[in-house]
């Protein structure tokens, strides 16, 4: 049977737990209401290597250990796998996590068997023999973590596998990604909605739901669908600090590629696209280009996503092109950059899919290179599957305007999800690092545009008004006799990309809109033709262009960065990330099984040369300490002899 007490300090004689010296006997020492800080500080030390708490997991874990139910909302990175770890290393019984990808799953019960957590996984991906020795393991209560598909709870076949549970004493169930009970989240699963009966199912449980977007409206229809009693709701800043976001509009896309790409030479990236088609068009040419990058979509065969996945995780590539379909709960923690090459369907998605890019806390690029017609293939496809709602179409206008916006990014998605954002200039995005210049004579230039668009009859797209604009006499526009108009020529000194720039941002601003589906082509809007009668219509007009980059001039920094590198041996990191893929590869793991970037940072920070200054590090436990100590400080040592 399962152990029935609570405890802090696991039984001395569990060879899956390292002793601890301020517990030489091993003995069980009981948790009441009142008493859980010094208990989860020794655990988040002693297993994770941590200090201290981040921004509400100490009261995640609190309502945990009281057994009170939880709606948990931290942003992708904020440690909230953590909120449930540490709290069932206390918890009488075995507490069990509800994970929707097997692959996931796996990655975390190795980081926490590497940390010397008992934690075993229950899905299809086991074989007969793997079963049983899981089910053995739990009627001999050697584990405190169980990860379960939501098929195992609550699918055909699972009253067998609750049964077995039940005799465990089951302290608690942790659901992850609880967006997806949801039918106003972004990424509704049906079957995360039979969960439900849970609370029938393991009435004793305690159910605590975690994810890392819900609006109040979802994280409602949550408490409802869990049937969640006076449930505890704990909702952290969706602000990233150390995300630099940029929009680009989109020029030519392989170039601006190519510029990000630059920037962040061996280090990981996640390139999204919206159409199958362009993700293996783009996977082949960086692949050609010197960038080994490898395509994932729903088109593919499953072995090869999932050989795809894994060669992105255990970083045997480092760059991986996908659609949406790539993304939910990948754990590779060092993503460097997210590219979008079109914009998404909803700041919601954004906010998610960008949200993979630096989850251990360092910096990472954020670059959304869009145009207005993503929003009209969005309206096609969303139209074609009957789900273009109004819903939907204000969710496609809401990252639209933030994709045209000359204002702060951080404070532009803060603010949408409802944060206060107090700070007057972020210093990271391309707008507080001064790469937009603002336009001299913004309502000049607007109605210079608008005008164009009204002299060509409102019948042609926007590459059709740049070149009238810019003058050039092409065989297109000859042949209309737009090089006769007045406006032909009217902008003469501006840069295709450039005024493709200002278009994205006049559309954005409700000035001009984009008609017809196939060919989509700009008209004026009502707001539009004010401006054109009236110059002051519209007050505060703020248009702006990518700054030209100054030949020699270094590559800009966010703030996050110029601190995480601060007295960083960048030699010695990379030394140490090395040994760590030696480790990772010789274990069959994802490196970041073995330690973090950060953590791995702060060695080369510190450059301890002892057992005790190792565990000084954060992320680094007692009992990795112990496994893999010796190999990283002589690696330090001989770097700095």
């Amino acid at each position: 049977m399962c152990d029935r007490h609570f405890q802090w300090s696991l039984r001395q004689n569990d060879p899956n737990v390292p002793n601890d010296s301020n517990d030489p006997n091993g003995k069980i020492i009981p948790v009441h209401q009142g008493t859980h800080d010094a208990p989860l500080q020794d655990v988040l030390s002693r297993y994770w290597g941590y200090t201290a708490f981040r921004p509400l997991q100490r009261e995640a874990m609190e309502a945990i250990l009281d057994g009170r139910d939880s709606i948990t909302v931290l942003p992708t990175g904020g440690g909230k796998s953590l909120c449930f770890q540490a709290p069932a290393l206390l918890r009488a019984g075995v507490a069990v996590v509800v994970s929707p990808l097997i692959s996931l799953m796996k990655d975390q019960v190795d980081t926490l068997v590497g940390n010397g957590v008992p934690a075993a996984l229950y899905n299809s991906s086991l074989s007969s023999d793997e079963k049983s020795q899981v089910v053995a393991g739990l009627r001999g209560g050697r584990y405190r973590l169980l990860y379960v598909s939501p098929e195992r709870l609550v699918g055909e076949g699972s009253e067998t596998f609750l049964n077995r549970l039940s005799s465990c004493d089951v302290s608690f169930v942790a659901v992850d990604e609880a967006h997806c009970i949801s039918q106003w989240g972004h990424d509704f699963r049906p079957e995360y909605r039979q969960l439900g009966r849970l609370r029938e199912l393991l009435p004793t449980a305690s159910l605590h739901a975690f994810t890392a977007t819900a609006t109040a409206r979802v994280r409602r229809d949550i408490a409802a669908q869990l049937a969640l009693r006076d449930p505890l709701q704990l909702v952290g800043s969706f602000d990233r600090p150390n995300l630099l976001y940029r929009a680009l509009p989109r020029g030519t896309l392989k170039r601006q590629l190519e510029e990000i790409v630059a920037r962040h030479r061996g280090e990981a990236g996640i390139i999204y696209c919206i159409s199958r088609r362009e993700v293996d068009a783009l996977a082949a040419w960086l692949t050609g280009a010197g960038v080994p990058a490898l395509p994932y979509h729903a088109g593919l065969p499953d072995s090869d996503r999932s050989r795809n996945q894994d060669a992105f995780l255990s970083e045997r590539v480092d760059v991986i092109v996908a659609t949406v379909a790539f993304g939910m709960g990948i754990d590779r923690s060092n993503v460097r950059f997210v590219i979008h090459c079109g914009a998404p369907r909803s700041l919601e998605h954004y906010q998610q899919e960008s949200g993979r890019a630096g989850r251990d806390g360092l910096e990472a690029e954020c670059a959304l290179i869009y145009s207005s017609a993503d929003f009209m293939k969005w309206r096609q496809m969303l139209e074609s599957n009957g789900e273009l709602t109004d819903a939907a179409v204000v969710l496609l206008r809401q990252i639209e305007r933030y994709a045209s916006s000359t204002a702060c990014r951080h404070r532009h998605l803060s603010e949408y999800f409802g944060d206060r954002y107090t700070q007057d200039s972020c210093g990271a995005c391309d707008v507080c690092l001064d790469e937009l210049e603002p336009a001299a004579e913004p309502v000049v230039l607007a109605r210079k545009i608008l005008s164009c668009v009204m002299r060509v009859g409102q019948r042609f797209g926007a590459n059709h008004v740049v070149s009238v604009l810019r003058g050039q006499a092409s065989e297109q526009v000859t042949g209309r006799g737009h090089h006769t108009l007045s406006t032909f020529g009217l902008l003469p000194d501006a840069s295709v990309a450039e005024l493709r720039g200002y278009i994205e941002q006049l559309v954005g601003l409700g000035l001009l809109v984009l008609n017809g589906d196939e060919y989509p082509v700009l008209g004026v809007t009502a707001k539009g033709i004010d401006l054109l009668r009236n110059e002051h219509s519209y007050p505060g007009l703020a248009l702006a262009r990518q700054r030209t980059p100054r030949k020699g001039a270094p590559r800009t920094r966010s703030r996050a960065e110029a601190e995480s590198w601060e007295g960083v041996d960048g030699a010695l990191f990379e030394r140490l990330r090395a040994v760590r893929l030696e480790i990772a590869r010789s274990r069959g793991v994802p490196p970041y099984v073995i330690f973090h970037d950060v953590t791995l940072r702060e060695m080369a920070r510190l450059r301890p040369s002892s057992f005790d200054a190792l565990l000084g590090v954060r992320g680094v436990g007692v009992r990795k300490a112990t496994d893999l100590g010796d190999l990283f400080l002589t690696a330090i040592r001989e770097h700095t002899s």
